[in-house]
This record gives C-alpha cells, structure tokens and sequence, in this order.
C-alpha cells in the first residue's frame, strides 16, 4: 500500500499498527477527531509525499515525526496547535507546511531548520510577528499571515531571494515596513 485515506471518519484514534505500513507514502488522516497520534507515524520510512492532518483536535506530534526528513508536504491547519512542535523544524525535507487556523502565538526560531521549504501557510493565528532567522531560510517563495494580528516583520524577510508572495491582508493596523518596497521592486506581490 502506498496511499491511505482515512479521512472523514470520525475517528478518535489511530492504531500504532499502521507503523506496519513500510510502504506508506501518503497518509490522510484528515477530518477527524484526533487528539493525539502513535509514535510508530514517524517510523513509516517512506512516507515522503503528502501527511495530511488538517481538522481535527491535534496540540501536539509525537516527538518520532522528526524521523520524516524526507517528508515533502504536512498540513497540520485547523487543529489547536498552541505551539509549534519541535519535531516539525527537524522535518528538513519539508516542500510545503500549512499550519493555517491554528492558535499559534510565535513561531520558534529553530524554523530554519527548514531550509527547503518553498511555502509557508500561518493564516488565521495569533502571531504578531516572525523569528528573524526566517531570512535565512533561501528557497521561500510564499509566506501566507492573513488573519493574524502582526506588530511587526523582521526586516531578514527583505532577503529572501526568491520569495514572490507575501500575503499581510486581514492584518488589523498593520503598518507596512518601509523594506517592503524593495520586495516588490524584485517582483515579489505583496498583499495587504
């Protein structure tokens, strides 16, 4: 088997047998009620397309997630996420995360870790503002904060060389930072 879908199925819990699936490469566990998920997750060695954990109870990963380095895509949106856990910034094959609808209040400045990731979904938390270490994290191209109530950016986004994204709308008084001009003199579209 190299894809299972148990979205949709009002499940409570997740069986540490699936750590029988060596094969899984894709796991949607999607659209449920999970408060928590088995260790054995984060020993599937080939899961490397696609874990999808979107709406349900999560607030935390179990720590084995760090194991998925060759993991391209997680969305962990629409869960209670308070704080994002550590394991996902040792996740260092991450393409994608999408951790949007969450109740993040900051981001750890261990997310530059990610250093492949191209996109980067925080819609709809309670951020006000991002680590300075995201300026390093080179291969960036979108950076979604609608919704969140932002104070301020660091200005390392500035160098973020292939950034073409960064959507600030739905941010209350916002006031732009002046950097913001030489993003988009580089083509970069700036929403806000």
């Amino acid at each position: 088997m190299v894809t299972l879908v148990l979205a949709d199925n009002g499940l409570s819990e997740v069986s540490g047998k699936i750590g029988s699936l060596k094969m899984l490469r894709m796991l949607d566990l999607g659209h449920n009620q999970l408060t928590m998920l088995p260790e054995e997750i984060g020993h599937l060695p080939n899961l490397t397309d696609f874990l999808y954990l979107h709406d349900s109870r999560l607030t935390t990963l179990p720590s084995s997630f760090e194991n998925l380095s060759r993991l391209r895509y997680l969305n962990i949106s629409e869960n209670s996420f308070e704080v994002l856990p550590e394991c996902v910034s040792r996740m260092s094959g991450l393409l994608e995360l999408r951790i949007s609808d969450n109740q993040l209040k900051s981001l750890p400045s261990s997310i530059e870790h990610l250093s492949r990731l191209r996109e980067l979904h925080l819609r709809n938390n309670y951020l006000t503002s991002l680590p300075d270490s995201i300026g390093t994290m080179h291969e960036l191209r979108l950076i979604d904060l609608r919704g969140n109530p932002l104070t301020r950016l660091p200005s390392s986004i500035a160098a973020l060389p292939r950034l073409e994204k960064l959507d600030l709308r739905w941010v209350p008084s916002f006031e732009l930072p002046i950097w913001i001009a030489d993003l988009e003199a580089r083509g970069c579209s700036v929403y806000a």
